[in-house]
């Protein structure tokens, strides 16, 4: 049995041999193949070889397939990765520019609206902040005593009244807007047929609605009539755009009506707005009593009461 075995183990050997020796004749043929032409029986053992050869080939070929597929997947996700940052950019560019658009196209208005009206004296400020408990009646902006401002000024913006500053601290200042139902506006009527003159007032019902009050029941005031301020009371200078009549409803005693208004300044975009530190607009004249007939002479504190109440 071991003499078998010891057969089969040479023969083993023989084999594993012929196959070296085999190879290294392969690559010393191919390694020579170019430098001198061989002889005709060379071929035979090229027929042999070919397999190898193209197996080989096949390798090599699929080995570099692969290859090149994985570097080009890389390639593709970091290029991804570059394109993702490139539009998150792009992005954030284009808000920003659609912010600066929007910011400069509020400034080249208010900036019209400052060479239209050469009578008054104006800085410019930017909403901050609203009061929590207030948020559509009282406003922040980022200017104060250091920029002029002071209190019982109107504050406008290109579109309209806002209302008037109520507190004042070296850099802020507190604006009441004219939505607040504690604030109270002379206006008028600015249709010159018209010229009804009223007080416009927020509503407690409808914060973002302002009234305007006290107008007699038979006075001339329709839909679409343009209210402007009146120049009485000291804080607005007249002609100030107030809103447009949305509607006209009778008061609840009869003897009077109210409008309701659409307010010109769009209150809930507010970001940027314009004090006005000065006017050099004239005031308007005071009210006075008519001349009367002699003999009906009246009591002149009555008439003055009367004026006043028209």
């Amino acid at each position: 049995m071991s003499k078998v075995r010891r057969d089969r183990n040479s023969g083993r050997k023989i084999w594993i041999l012929l196959f070296v020796a085999v190879s290294i004749f392969c690559i010393i043929f191919f390694a020579a193949r170019g430098r001198f032409t061989v002889p005709f029986s060379s071929r035979a053992a090229t027929t042999v070889l070919a397999p190898f050869q193209e197996a080989v080939s096949w390798v090599g070929g699929q080995l570099q397939y692969v290859t090149s597929n994985i570097w080009e997947i890389v390639t593709v996700h970091e290029q991804n990765k570059m394109l993702k940052n490139e539009v998150i950019q792009l992005r954030e560019q284009n808000l920003k520019a659609d912010e600066y658009a929007a910011e400069n196209a509020r400034l080249h208005a208010l900036l019209g609206y400052k060479q239209t009206t050469p009578q008054f004296d104006l800085v410019v400020g930017r909403v901050i902040g609203r009061e929590a408990a207030t948020w559509t009646r009282v406003i922040v902006i980022d200017r104060g005593t250091m920029d002029g401002v002071q209190p019982e000024m109107a504050v406008v913006t290109y579109q309209g009244l806002v209302g008037n500053v109520v507190e004042v601290s070296p850099n802020s200042a507190k604006v009441e807007l004219l939505l607040d139902p504690r604030s109270a506006v002379g206006t008028l009527v600015q249709r010159p047929e018209s010229r009804v003159a009223g007080i416009v007032q927020g509503d407690t019902t409808d914060p973002m609605v302002p009234h305007m009050v006290n107008i007699p029941r038979n006075a001339d005031i329709v839909e679409g009539d343009t209210i402007v301020t009146s120049g009485f009371g000291g804080i607005y200078p007249k002609g100030l755009i107030v809103g447009r009549v949305r509607e006209v409803k009778n008061d609840d005693g009869g003897l009077l009506k109210y409008a309701v208004l659409e307010p010109a300044v769009d209150f809930q975009k507010l970001e940027d707005v314009a004090v006005i530190v000065a006017s050099r607009e004239a005031p308007p004249v005071p009210l006075t009593p008519p001349p009367q007939t002699p003999g009906t002479e009246t009591d002149p504190q009555e008439e003055v009461s009367a004026g006043a109440g028209k």
